[in-house]
């Protein structure tokens, strides 16, 4: 709201969640992240780091380092894949039907998708927190070889169903926590129906909008808007058999990306944008104070077990990670940190120091092991910056930077 008032107006503040481009020598703050991240790219053998830290109202740094393309330098202006970061924004949605009476956090999925399983026992919390029992598509053989076929294709969102009820229901509704795809494919199509509209409108009309996300679009294929920060990837070394000592690396930057996340929400976007996203969803500027808290407080700490037939995505949440409606907390920090087609890239806030550090990267050879795993740069390097920049609220700290040996 505060976003439309100020284009009527022709007014030159920012709009809600921006912060202001600080002028002048680069800070020692601004220096010690710059060293803190080129040294992250050597460690983690990164391609290009492109990454933007805001305090308060001010812009501590705002860099690109390394190439999208050989010989093209990255820049903060270029599009990247932000994956799981949507799902932010799906539940910035659900509380703001909520506040508008259309629809309840308990109210059972059976009212719009009566087919699905349980459905009179799953709830539209427990789709955005991750405690339906759903299965995962993404963790079915069957699905994976598919992808791994042909990762440029599109998949609709039956065709995701089926794969994810290829296999029962993991557990009894809100009895334990699984990370699922499936919960927010679902979320999405429901999300639609209680806005009457398609996903992808609602989410620009009531969410992107009142943020002031100018670059974040929705695509149902693998295109991105220029200026593209290129991605390359090794993940489909096994599935297309190549020896563990054959060279293998891949352009994957038009990977259709769809299958992550709802229809209408498979989206790319800029470092500003990530940087606006951290600000606005770590502030609950769009929600009020009961959902907010409904969506970004500790709520499921404690909670969870692993289970045979859920490993390793069912577990104990903990400090170092809970799940809110949306949210990943770690520490005091609230993020999203998804992982994609190569691309690593992580949005966080600090509300106690308002402190947002968003962070994308691109990876080179060296990145990915025998099997063509990699690990979630962007999100070490988060932390690291977040170490130094708040020592006192330093989030939960994994395991340095290893070069893959094979």
């Amino acid at each position: 709201m505060l976003l439309a008032a100020a284009l009527l107006l022709g007014a030159c503040t920012a709009p809600a969640g921006a912060a202001t481009q600080a002028t002048g020598a680069p800070s020692p703050q601004a220096e010690a992240v710059a060293k803190i991240v080129r040294d992250g790219m050597t460690a983690g053998s990164l391609r290009a780091a492109v990454f933007k830290v805001t305090k308060g109202d001010q812009v501590i740094t705002s860099q690109a380092f390394g190439e999208s393309l050989d010989g093209v330098p990255a820049t903060t202006a270029m599009r990247f894949r932000n994956g799981a970061v949507a799902f932010a924004y799906l539940g910035t949605l659900l509380l703001l039907f909520t506040e508008e009476g259309k629809a309840k956090l308990d109210d059972p999925v059976e009212r719009w998708m009566p087919a699905l399983p349980e459905a009179g026992k799953v709830t539209l919390k427990m789709l955005a927190n991750q405690t339906s029992g759903y299965p995962d598509f993404e963790t079915d053989p069957a699905w994976n070889a598919a992808f791994n076929a042909d990762p440029f294709q599109s998949w609709t969102f039956e065709e995701r169903m089926k794969y994810a009820f290829s296999r029962p229901v993991q557990f009894p509704p809100g009895s334990n926590w699984s990370y699922a795809h499936t919960n927010f494919m679902i979320l999405g199509e429901i999300l639609a129906k209680i806005g009457g509209k398609p996903l992808d409108v609602l989410l620009r009309e009531k969410v992107l909008g009142p943020m002031g996300l100018r670059e974040t679009v929705a695509n149902n294929t693998g295109a991105i808007p220029e200026p593209v920060l290129h991605s390359f990837s090794s993940e489909r070394r096994q599935a297309l058999g190549v020896p563990a000592g054959t060279g293998f690396y891949e352009e994957a930057t038009f990977w259709n990306a769809d299958w992550g996340t709802p229809n209408g929400a498979s989206q790319t976007t800029t470092i500003d944008d990530m940087a606006r996203t951290a600000i606005a969803v770590g502030e609950g500027t769009l929600l009020s104070e009961a959902s907010y808290r409904a969506m970004t407080d500790p709520n499921l700490l404690g909670f969870g077990h692993p289970q045979d037939n859920c490993k390793p995505s069912c577990f104990t949440q903990v400090e170092g990670y809970n799940y809110g409606l949306g949210v990943v907390r770690s520490g005091g920090w609230l993020l999203q940190n998804p992982l994609l087609g190569g691309y690593s890239a992580t949005e966080a806030f600090l509300p106690a120091e308002k402190v947002g550090i968003s962070v994308a990267v691109t990876y080179l050879p060296g990145a990915f092991d025998c099997q063509g795993n990699y690990p979630n740069a962007s999100d070490l390097l988060f932390r690291q910056i977040a170490a130094h920049m708040t020592p006192d609220h330093a989030p939960p700290m994994p395991a340095p930077f290893q070069k893959a040996v094979c």
